[in-house]
């Protein structure tokens, strides 16, 4: 029987909530599927850093790379402690220290989930640049407080990084419909986003099955709202992932559907997975988080872990709970409360 080793940062807020109600399905799955997880949780968080003055101690890493995959809660308490500070101390450490190049945002309505739009037969895979780009964190603040202040951010894309992320989208696109849609703003920004699509435009050579469409940030936010049903795999920029993923997001019901995955495809370091919504500090503890989205990047990892028939069956009980919204928590218009939803996943594997 296989065994996996689970690292589980909780983290923040609502974080605690979804991680403990999503391991319930998860030990249901891997009893029914004929493997084991053994977890080991971490107390990172902006309590950590209020104590200790880090969210993580020096040797985070170090700690998390003998475990097969992470699985993370939520980062984030900014009455307490500044969003800057917590993303950069905690996940995004984690994204670059362990190369994981790739992060993957499925967005589609489950049974029984009424979006906002007319439209609902949507399949988005987004596939975004995780380790650089406009988050590369290279700039700095000169004249601090003076009239004369002066503030740099500098977009960083290598060829290397730009290439591969765009490979796995490929691949991806390859595996799906066959369409791949390239996300730039390279009517403005005639440097870095040129580069992309000069790399989209060498890569195409390779794949003549795919077909390309090239978007501008602008014009493919508007088509995720008026056409979503004419996209599947989208690759974009750091910054350019996380917004468009983050209207997906709204389109599939809200931030407690949307999952998220933290790709190393070499497999040299532990991948990471998470709900894409925040810690919601004003309902974290109460039992009425939505533990959905967790649960699906529960599925992410078991997929990634090559536990596939595991993966989609935890799919597919999460569809069979969904199709009933009444048992759902109260963002959903039920009067589920979290860990009765995690139990019913559960219950329906």
């Amino acid at each position: 029987m296989s065994e996996y080793s689970l690292a589980l940062i909780p983290g923040d807020g609502i974080g605690v909530d979804v991680v403990a109600a999503a391991l319930v399905p998860l030990e249901a799955v891997a009893d029914k599927h004929g493997f084991s997880v053994r977890h080991t949780s971490f107390d990172w968080s902006c309590a950590r850093y209020l104590e200790t003055g880090a969210m993580m101690p020096d040797d985070g890493l170090e700690q998390l790379s003998s475990h097969d995959a992470v699985l993370l809660g939520a980062v984030g308490w900014p009455a307490q402690v500044p969003d800057s500070v917590s993303l950069h101390g905690l996940l995004l450490p984690i994204r670059k220290g362990f190369d994981q190049y790739v992060n993957m945002r499925p967005h589609l309505l489950l049974p029984g989930i009424t979006g906002p739009l007319r439209k609902s037969e949507f399949d988005i895979l987004v596939i975004r640049e995780n380790t650089e780009g406009e988050y590369s964190g290279a700039g700095g603040r000169v004249h601090q407080g003076t009239q004369n202040e002066v503030a740099v951010e500098t977009a960083i894309f290598t060829r290397a990084a730009v290439e591969r992320i765009l490979r796995y989208g490929f691949e991806q696109a390859r595996s799906r419909s066959g369409r791949l849609a390239s996300v730039t703003k390279s009517n403005a920004q005639k440097h870095t986003m040129v580069f992309w699509d000069d790399v989209t435009d060498e890569l195409a050579a390779e794949y003549p099955d795919v077909t390309v469409t090239r978007y501008h940030i602008d014009a493919i936010a508007a088509r995720f709202v008026t056409h979503p049903e004419t996209l599947d795999v989208v690759v974009a920029s750091n910054l350019f992932g996380d917004i468009l993923s983050d209207i997906g997001a709204a389109i599939q019901g809200g931030l407690g559907f949307a999952a998220s995955a933290n790709i190393n495809p070499d497999g040299g370091f532990p991948s990471m997975f998470e709900p894409v919504h925040g810690s919601a500090p004003d309902i974290a503890g109460q039992g009425i988080a939505n533990p959905i989205a967790t649960i699906w990047s529960v599925s992410q990892m078991l997929q990634h872990l090559g536990e596939q028939a595991a993966a989609a069956d935890l799919l597919r009980a999460l569809g069979t709970v969904t199709a009933t919204p009444a048992r759902l928590t109260p963002d959903c218009g039920g009067t589920g409360t979290t860990d009765t939803v995690a139990a019913q996943v559960a219950a329906a594997l």
